[in-house]
């Protein structure tokens, strides 16, 4: 496992990210009241609270947070993945014309944030949605595009990124990491009788 990203690198591309989302026009058309931030729990949750505070500091005014529980959305709850016990949504607020940032870790296949816009339409209509992701990787399954991205990064299906921030992990990093390599099971032995055909 290697390092990718440090905790001051995160804490730079998470001040970028909110300058993006600060310089789009249909945000800055936005007044504060009518914007809402949505992080995709749990390391898109702990993203768009940074994101809110910076975004709040800029704005001068508080700006609806929201955290988005996507489990029983996806389209691998069943199956043979482990189970997960839903965390629950944290959404006190109405998305009815709303201007939302949806905001998640990383950017990959396209299905995580496919099942949160299947989530946000439970809480209302938005306006519009935008996406913000922290990292954005090749390989996607679904027509997924972000539109702040803070790295963009091609590493081989193979491998993993893992995303971990405080208070959830013990610190602030991102890792690279290969997936374990399947062990074929051991050919079938046929006995023989010791006889030459």
């Amino acid at each position: 496992m290697r390092t990718m990203l440090s905790a001051s690198e995160i804490s730079a591309l998470i001040a970028n990210l909110a300058q993006q989302i600060l310089s789009d026009t249909d945000i800055a058309a936005t007044t504060p009241e009518r914007l809402a931030i949505v992080g995709i729990r749990r390391r898109g949750e702990l993203i768009a609270q940074r994101l809110s505070t910076i975004i709040t500091g800029q704005l001068r005014q508080p700006v609806a947070l929201g955290a988005l529980d996507i489990t029983m959305y996806r389209d691998d709850v069943v199956g043979k993945s482990p189970i997960t016990i839903p965390i629950g949504t944290q959404m006190n607020f109405r998305l009815d014309d709303r201007v939302v940032i949806l905001v998640d870790d990383v950017l990959f296949t396209g299905r995580s944030v496919r099942a949160a816009l299947d989530a946000l339409v439970d809480f209302g209509r938005p306006r519009l949605i935008r996406l913000a992701v922290l990292i954005e990787r090749t390989g996607r399954e679904y027509p997924v595009a972000a539109n702040f991205v803070g790295r963009r990064v091609n590493i081989p299906p193979q491998h993993i990124v893992q995303v971990r921030l405080r208070p959830t992990d013990a610190d602030d990093a991102v890792y690279i990491d290969e997936l374990a390599a399947a062990v074929p099971p051991p050919a079938a032995v046929t006995p023989t009788s010791g006889v030459a055909p």
